[in-house]
């Protein structure tokens, strides 16, 4: 089963998908193929492993998948189906699909007479795909929310300006991570004020292969000659200030996380209304004092109400602190 979870950290980390690998087994032990899903419309995993066998190669042998195989007609037909008519007698995977529309490959094998063992490895397999299955149960994409700042909590000047509170390693770790997001969410204040571009760039300036599709959030409108619309994407725009409805409606565009880089406004209103599963800090060692606050009102009007964070690394970028936090879980 661990093979089979590196087999899926092949897979592409963004995408309408899930990272899924599997290993085809003998009577034996001995392994016979393996396969990983590589994106939306191609082989899922099982059936990408059972096409390295002759016919008939798979009779009798135990197919390893990280996530219950499918039972759907979609882009490609049911894996449940497909590991019958191969002949495989046992699957063993680690987590049933949540997803109401696929679920159900286990209890087909189990019709056809073949024998299936779930939840091994269960725990990684749920911290492997934590923000494909936070999308797929709670009908909103995984919210990472960012801001850089000096230790004193500003990310602005008391002029306005904000360029660069960071450096340049801790830049290019934010293009990293919004090229490892589906989504990169801002509102109009942003776009008006900043005119970004909201594309991962390496640190030649160079565009990254995979750019997160750029959401803006809001009703003043996006003016024609914003460098966004230029984005390789295409824009989205939601208007209206419900982050949780506009969060929803990304779904039909197949995201499952986004990366909010909105400045102030938005990320106090992502935090405020519980929509922020995990934020990243950047602190610069620099004091610039004045109101240019990193963050705004978070509905908390007395320290029994403060949110409070578990801080999951720190990490040295440059002369910058990355802190990773998400809310805590644990009583207070």
């Amino acid at each position: 089963m661990r093979r089979a979870f590196t087999l899926a950290a092949e897979g592409p980390r963004v995408g309408d998908h899930a990272r899924v690998g599997a290993v085809i087994l003998a009577p034996d032990g001995t392994v016979l193929a393996e396969g990983h899903h590589r994106g939306a419309g191609t082989p899922h995993a099982e059936v990408d492993a059972l096409m390295d066998l002759p016919a008939g190669g798979a009779a009798g042998a135990t197919a390893v998948v990280t996530l219950e195989p499918c039972n759907h007609h979609g882009r490609t037909g049911p894996c449940s189906l497909a590991l019958v008519e191969a002949g495989i007698a046992r699957v063993v995977y680690a987590i049933d699909d949540p997803n109401d529309t696929v679920h159900g490959g286990g209890d087909r094998l189990r019709d056809a007479g073949v024998e299936v063992v779930s939840g091994l490895l269960a725990d990684e397999a749920e911290a492997f795909l934590e923000r494909w299955l936070h999308s797929i149960r709670t009908g909103r994409p995984w919210v990472t929310v960012k801001w850089a700042a000096s230790l004193d909590g500003r990310a602005a000047a008391a002029d306005g300006s904000s360029r660069w509170i960071t450096g340049a390693a801790a830049r290019q770790h934010v293009h990293e991570q919004r090229a490892d997001h589906d989504a990169i969410l801002v509102g109009t204040g942003t776009v008006l004020a900043d005119d970004p571009g909201l594309t991962a760039r390496g640190d030649g300036g160079e565009l990254l292969r995979t750019q997160p599709l750029p959401v803006v959030v809001g009703d003043r409108e996006v003016p024609e000659s914003a460098v966004v619309r230029s984005h390789p994407r295409g824009l989205v725009t939601v208007p209206g200030h419900d982050l949780d409805a506009a969060l929803r409606s990304l779904r039909p565009h197949g995201v499952h996380s986004v990366f909010v880089e909105g400045g102030p406004t938005v990320a106090s209103a992502m935090i405020a209304a519980g929509l922020a599963d995990e934020l990243l800090v950047y602190l610069a060692p620099v004091l610039l004092g004045g109101p240019g606050l990193a963050l705004g009102d978070l509905g908390v009007g007395s320290m029994n109400e403060r949110l409070r964070l578990d801080v999951l690394s720190t990490t040295e970028l440059g002369p910058d602190l990355l802190i990773r936090a998400r809310p805590s879980r644990s009583t207070p």
